[in-house]
């Protein structure tokens, strides 16, 4: 048995296929964790879900910005463009059960057996592991009730920036989402800033990763994070990090880490372009 986790696969179902062909990975006894964005200007969509779910218990993703970006435009009340592909997914006879699927994805989930994480865009600086999915299960709990509609509508902004723990509503739920989900540098004193998503060499002054922000202590967390969501970071290992984001919808690679082995094992599949940054 092995468990993997795979970066963004932004609906480029071959690619993926491919991988799973070079990992020899076997559907009744390996499990596959994903970094979230598994849809989203790829070309598959639909194909993309389909396969995924239906791996059953043997395979689970976080959710990623595109992901529920895809589910408030089905919901009316995100703003599809057509960079999004998200038509086929949208007209598809079985959107229903598909969109449900995704919609009742975690946003942090570790991974049974081993002492490693899986969210897609990381933990704020604010948080430890304990608390993070404390607010994970606070925002999956809205996603997954009746008031997931008006929590779509209530999603897109960067404000607030700084996590306090008297936030309430929409503005609380906004905040723990855009970190699981967009978070790439923060501030010194940990306010997110969601206007930059270059490498980290490249960032303005006063910018940090959100895993070095000054006092920053992931080995603390007590568990390895694996994220994806920045592909111009790719697949780097830092103390208590591993993040996979290589950038297969650009044209880069789609990478693969197995964990059961005493050192984690990277696999990197290059990618035909699919779209364009």
């Amino acid at each position: 048995m092995a468990d993997y986790v795979i970066g963004d696969v932004h609906a480029c179902l071959e690619p993926l296929e491919r991988l799973l062909e070079r990992l020899r990975f076997d559907p009744a006894d390996d499990r596959l964790y994903f970094t979230g964005d598994l849809i989203g200007r790829g070309p598959q969509p639909v194909e993309t879900l389909r396969f995924i779910r239906d791996l059953g218990a043997n395979a689970e993703s976080v959710l990623g910005n595109h992901d529920l970006h895809a589910l408030a435009v089905a919901h009316g009340t995100g703003a599809a463009r057509p960079s999004d592909q998200l038509g086929p997914l949208l007209e598809a006879d079985d959107r229903e059960p598909l969109l449900e699927w995704l919609q009742h994805r975690p946003l942090l989930v570790d991974v049974s057996g081993t002492r490693y994480s899986v969210v897609h865009a990381g933990i704020p600086p604010q948080w430890g592991l304990a608390e993070a999915h404390d607010r994970a299960r606070e925002a999956t709990a809205v996603l997954r009730s009746r008031q997931a509609p008006a929590l779509f509508a209530n999603l897109y902004g960067n404000e607030p920036a700084q996590w306090q723990l008297d936030l309430t509503g929409w503005p609380r739920l906004r905040f723990i989402i855009n970190a699981f989900t967009r978070m790439r540098f923060c501030r010194a004193d940990g306010r997110l800033d969601m206007g930059e998503n270059g490498p980290p060499e490249a960032a303005p002054a006063g910018l940090f990763p959100w895993y070095a922000t000054p006092g920053r202590d992931l080995g603390a967390l007590g568990r390895t994070l694996i994220t994806g969501h920045w592909s111009r970071l790719g697949c780097r290992r830092h103390d208590g990090l591993i993040t996979l984001d290589t950038g297969c919808l650009w044209g880069g690679q789609l990478t693969a880490v197995r964990l059961d082995s005493a050192a984690p094992a990277f696999t990197h599949l290059d990618c035909p372009t699919a779209s364009e940054p």
